[in-house]
């Protein structure tokens, strides 16, 4: 079913990978900074588009063959004091639409179909960040929109109708993040808390840019997820996969991700990043994902920087 602009899009850059993906687009590496043209002399913009092969948001998968956009600004509020930006404030508003083209889905009678399954989903998101020097700190909101539910629909009918929580159709989530850069090496930490199934969810992600040269990067990452009582489903331990004789567990790790990006920088102002990622599932999902626990995928995106 984990991406911006210049150092004041930083933070969002951060949020896009500790999120995941996401999708916003599947969680993939941030881009290294591009040098943005002036957009109102201060605010940072970005617009990206992307193609994923499968959608996976913290370790749950979602949808195959997945089409994204997403736009982003950063607006300073405070600058910083120093030449490493310490003590700026940063204001940082998006939003995202994500949809399926053609999901395969087994249907009831075993028949696999191209055209029942629909899965669909639009972001908005705000956020402030604050440099501390050997750090940013974030805090932010966000709201996900299903109008095809959370889990989807076949035939215009949710694939969980009843489920309190994987058949909902919008939620609400606050957070929490730092972002601690090190060299080429930055490390992510993110603390989430869901308004509408009062569901928690922790993140560590890392990513390393390797500069092969002045429009060419190697971006290795990975990231680990942890969710308490976080959609797992409001059967409880009830409910289990027949296929795999695995039940549901409320809390407990949900995945390990690791993914390899190569940011081309096209332009001053487009980068073009193909990766390829594995998912591995954990207890609280790989009862839940209707694919393989241990999963390669991959996608492209292109990011335009204002």
């Amino acid at each position: 079913m984990t991406s911006l602009i210049a150092k004041s899009v930083a933070v969002l850059a951060a949020c896009a990978a500790l999120n995941a993906s996401a999708g916003t687009a599947p969680a993939k590496a941030p881009l290294p900074p591009v040098e943005p043209s002036a957009l109102f002399d201060s605010i940072g913009a970005n617009l990206s588009v992307a193609y994923d092969s499968r959608y996976y948001f913290r370790g749950l998968w979602f949808a195959d063959n997945i089409i994204s956009t997403f736009f982003n600004l950063s607006i300073p509020v405070i600058g910083g004091s120093g030449e490493d930006g310490a003590g700026s404030l940063t204001w940082g508003l998006g939003a995202g639409y994500i949809a399926t083209y053609q999901t395969p889905f087994q249907n009831a009678a075993g028949a696999a179909s191209d055209n029942g399954f629909d899965y669909s989903e639009y972001d908005l998101y705000t956020s402030l960040s604050y440099d501390v020097g050997f750090a940013t700190l974030g805090v932010q909101y966000q709201y996900y929109g299903y109008p095809d539910s959370y889990s989807g629909s076949f035939n215009g009918v949710s694939n969980a109708a009843g489920d309190s929580e994987l058949g909902i159709t919008g939620a609400h989530e606050v957070g929490v993040t730092m972002t601690i850069p090190l060299g080429a090496l930055n490390v992510y930490l993110g603390y989430y808390y869901d308004l509408t199934v009062a569901g928690q969810y922790f993140q560590v992600a890392a990513d390393y840019t390797v500069a092969v040269n002045d429009w060419l990067s190697i971006v290795p990452a990975a990231q680990l997820g942890y969710g308490i009582d976080y959609y797992t489903g409001s059967n409880g331990p009830t409910f289990g996969n027949a296929a795999t004789g695995l039940s549901s567990q409320s809390s407990g790790f949900t995945h390990v991700l690791m993914s390899l990006s190569a940011p081309v920088k096209l332009t001053k102002i487009a980068t073009l990043t193909p990766y390829v990622a594995w998912n591995y599932g954990f207890s609280t999902r790989n009862y839940m994902n209707a694919t393989y626990d241990n999963e390669v995928f991959g996608g492209v995106k292109l990011s335009v920087a204002f």
